[in-house]
C-alpha cells in the first residue's frame, strides 16, 4: 500500500517527493516491514494474552506426557492470531499489491490460519479433546494445497493472472499435456546443473505436499517454549534471501538460479514472519506467558511451504528445516512401528521414548531449555549450509 501511495505522490510532485524512491528498494521495505511486524507484536501481546486468559483459552496438557509440563495448564493458547496479525497488517503495508505471489502466500498462510483457528477452539473452549477430527482437517488443508498447487503450477513462469488462467484453460483443453519450462524444475542444491523436469502433474504433486507437510511438521514441532518459533524464523529469512535472489535477473543469473519474475517481493513477506516472529518469542520464550497454537503452527508451516516452491527450494526447505523434518518422521516412525509390533507380537512397541522427537530427547535427561537452545542451534547450522548453497554450486 505504501509503496503505491509513493509512486503516487512521485508521479504528482517529482520534485518535492523524489526521496521516496528509496521505496522501490525491496531491502528497504523488508527491514520496515520486520520492523513493523516486530513493533505490533510488541505492543499488541500483552493485551492478546490480556484476552485469551479472560476468555480462558488455556492450553490443555495431557496426563501422561512430560511432567514438568503438568505446571503449564492454564496458560492461554491461539497467540499465533499475534503472529498472524504482524504479518499480514505488515505485509499489507510495505508490499507491492500488483505482485500475484504476495496474494497467494497471503491465502495459504491465513487459510491455515483458519483451520488452526477452529482446531484450537473447540478443544479449548468447546472443551472437545478431538478439535477438528483428522479426516475434515486433512480435508480443508487439501482444499487449500491444492488450489495453491495448481496456481503456481502456471504462475511461477507468468506475470500476469490472466495469463496463468489462459495457460491453466489452454492446459486443460490439450488434455492435461502441457509441459512446464525448465524454471520450474526441482533443482538440487549444491549442483549447478542438475534438476529434474517434473511436467505439470509432478510439480503439483510436490507442491501439496511441501505446503501440507510443512505445515504439519511444524505443528508437530510446536511442543515446548519457544521450539518452533526461532527455526521459523531462521528458515523464513533464510528463504527470503532465496526470494530475492532469483525475483533479481541480475543476481539469479550469476548465481545461476532459475529467475522467477515478482519473487522477490516474498522478501518483504519473509520479513513480516521474521519480525512477528521475534515479537512472540518476546512473550514464547521460557517460561512461556502464551502458545502460538495450531492457529500458528499450521499457518507458518503452510507459509514457508509455500515460498519454498516459489523459490525452487523445495529441498533446501528440507535442508534447512531438518529439526520439522525430525521432528515428524520422529512421529511417523512411532506410530508405524507401535502399530506393527502390535499386529504381529499383540503389543505395540516403541522406538522413542516418546514422539515426538523432542519429549524423547525430555525423557532422556534433557531439560526444556537445553532441548530448545540446541534445537535453534542445530537449525542456525542447517540454515548456514542452506546459504552456503547459493555460491557453492
Amino acid at each position: 500500500m505504501l509503496l503505491s501511495l509513493a509512486q503516487w505522490l512521485q508521479g504528482l510532485y517529482p520534485e518535492q517527493f523524489g526521496f521516496l524512491r528509496v521505496f522501490q528498494y525491496l531491502t528497504f521495505r523488508a527491514v520496515l516491514a520486520a520492523m513493523t511486524a516486530l513493533l505490533i507484536g510488541l505492543a499488541f501481546g500483552p493485551w492478546v494474552i490480556r484476552r485469551l486468559t479472560e476468555l480462558k483459552i488455556g492450553q490443555p496438557i495431557r496426563e501422561y506426557g512430560v511432567q514438568s509440563h503438568l505446571a503449564k495448564r492454564g496458560t492461554p493458547t491461539m497467540g499465533g492470531a499475534l503472529i498472524l496479525i504482524g504479518i499480514g497488517v505488515s505485509t499489507l503495508l510495505w508490499s507491492d499489491w500488483s505482485n500475484r505471489f504476495v496474494w497467494i502466500v497471503m491465502v495459504v498462510t491465513f487459510g491455515f490460519g483458519a483451520i488452526g483457528w477452529i482446531d484450537d477452539w473447540r478443544k479449548v473452549v468447546l472443551k472437545d479433546p478431538e478439535g477438528m477430527r483428522s479426516r475434515e482437517k486433512f480435508f480443508w488443508q487439501s482444499l487449500i494445497g491444492i488450489v495453491a498447487a495448481i496456481y503456481l503450477a502456471f504462475a511461477v513462469s507468468e506475470n500476469s493472472n490472466l495469463r496463468v488462467i489462459e495457460l491453466f484453460l489452454n492446459w486443460v483443453q490439450s488434455g492435461f499435456s502441457n509441459d512446464l519450462p525448465p524454471k520450474a524444475d526441482l533443482m538440487v542444491p549444491f549442483f549447478k546443473t542438475i534438476s529434474y523436469p517434473l511436467g505439470v502433474f509432478g510439480f503439483m504433486t510436490l507442491t501439496y505436499f511441501v505446503i501440507v507437510g510443512a505445515s504439519n511438521a511444524v505443528n508437530l514441532t510446536d511442543g515446548l517454549d519457544g521450539l518452533a518459533i526461532m527455526p521459523v524464523v531462521l528458515v523464513a529469512s533464510a528463504l527470503g534471501i532465496f526470494a530475492y535472489v532469483t525475483g533479481n535477473v541480475v543476481h539469479s543469473k550469476y548465481l545461476l538460479f532459475p529467475y522467477i519474475p515478482g519473487s522477490g517481493e516474498l522478501m518483504i513477506f519473509c520479513a513480516a514472519i521474521a519480525g512477528a516472529g521475534l515479537a512472540f518469542l518476546w512473550f514464547n520464550a521460557h517460561p512461556a506467558q502464551v502458545f502460538m497454537g495450531d492457529v500458528g503452527a499450521l499457518s507458518l508451516g503452510g507459509a514457508l511451504g509455500t515460498v519454498a516452491v516459489i523459490t525452487r527450494q523445495e529441498i533446501l526447505l528440507g535442508v534447512m528445516g531438518g529439526i520439522f523434518v525430525a521432528e515428524a518422521l520422529s512421529v511417523m516412525l512411532q506410530v508405524s512401528y507401535f502399530k506393527y509390533t502390535k499386529k504381529k507380537y499383540g503389543e505395540g512397541r516403541r522406538i522413542l521414548k516418546m514422539a515426538p522427537l523432542h519429549h524423547h530427547f525430555e525423557k532422556s535427561g534433557w531439560n526444556e531449555t537445553q532441548v530448545v537452545i540446541r534445537f535453534w542451534i542445530i537449525t542456525m547450522l542447517l540454515c548456514l549450509i542452506g546459504l552456503a548453497s547459493l555460491k557453492l554450486r
